[in-house]
């Protein structure tokens, strides 16, 4: 770190470390064309998903003989989707110098609390879990019923729905999702990498639920034991990988 050697503290600036909360975007491919389509297709038709924030690329899931990707396409696309590249993770001299290449930083040993995500987990029942939390202040509140086409998005905090959300609405939130009605549509909870998110709902039974990025489709059903009646879902991660794990709730 540079270190000033003035005698004195100047009187119109102060420099300082700071810990940034970022987004990390893990690369599992250095296919260009296929991460563009994937990302088109994940957030095209939400264009203010993003709102111009920070991002580090992380190329250590890449494997050593793979190709990587131009960096500075991958920016561009990313700057589309108003996400802003600020360093690059990197793993072996090939990869450190096409993030040199493209003009980024390199990010100094980063704590990643996430890894890749699992594209379609199993669910399972397990036993009763305590009651669901308070939400927490400044939670936002929906009263009115979701109709389909609709979409509610709670950034930096949980999302709560006193009504149905009803097939084709959205619900999106960062934290948790409490749905104190009929979940019928799709819920997205933890939306920007909180895996203690959680969802709630009265009556399960949803067209899709996503939590930090792992989700399933109603083309898995959910068990008689848990379709329509009061559950929850939270992730669930092992050495294995992550799943999502559906809980019934007590009544």
């Amino acid at each position: 770190m540079p270190v000033s050697l003035g005698g004195q503290a100047p009187a119109s600036f102060d420099l300082k470390s700071v810990h940034l909360p970022l987004l990390a975007l893990l690369l599992k491919s250095g296919d260009l064309d296929l991460l563009r389509r994937e990302f088109g297709q994940r957030y095209g038709d939400q264009p203010d998903f993003f709102d111009h924030d920070p991002l580090l690329i992380d190329l250590q899931g890449l494997s050593g003989d793979e190709a990587l990707p131009d960096l500075l396409q991958v920016s561009e696309l990313l700057r589309a989707h108003r996400l802003h590249p600020v360093a690059v993770n990197v793993a072996g001299e090939a990869q450190r110098a096409a993030a040199q290449a493209a003009g980024l930083p390199l990010a100094d040993a980063p704590l990643l609390t996430r890894q890749g995500k699992a594209a379609e987990p199993a669910a399972s029942a397990a036993p009763a879990p305590a009651p669901p939390p308070v939400p927490a202040p400044g939670a936002l509140v929906i009263d009115k019923p979701l109709r389909s086409g609709q979409q509610v998005y709670a950034r930096g905090g949980d999302l709560v729905v006193m009504a149905m959300v009803n097939p084709g609405a959205e619900v999106i939130a960062d934290g948790h999702i409490h749905v104190y009605a009929p979940l019928r549509g799709k819920a997205m909870a933890g939306a920007r990498g909180n895996a203690q998110a959680r969802i709630f709902s009265l009556a399960m039974a949803p067209e899709l639920i996503s939590i930090a990025g792992v989700y399933r489709t109603s083309e898995v059903p959910l068990p008689e034991s848990l379709l329509g009646k009061p559950a929850q879902v939270r992730l669930h991660s092992n050495a294995e990988g992550d799943r999502l794990v559906i809980d019934a709730l007590p009544t």
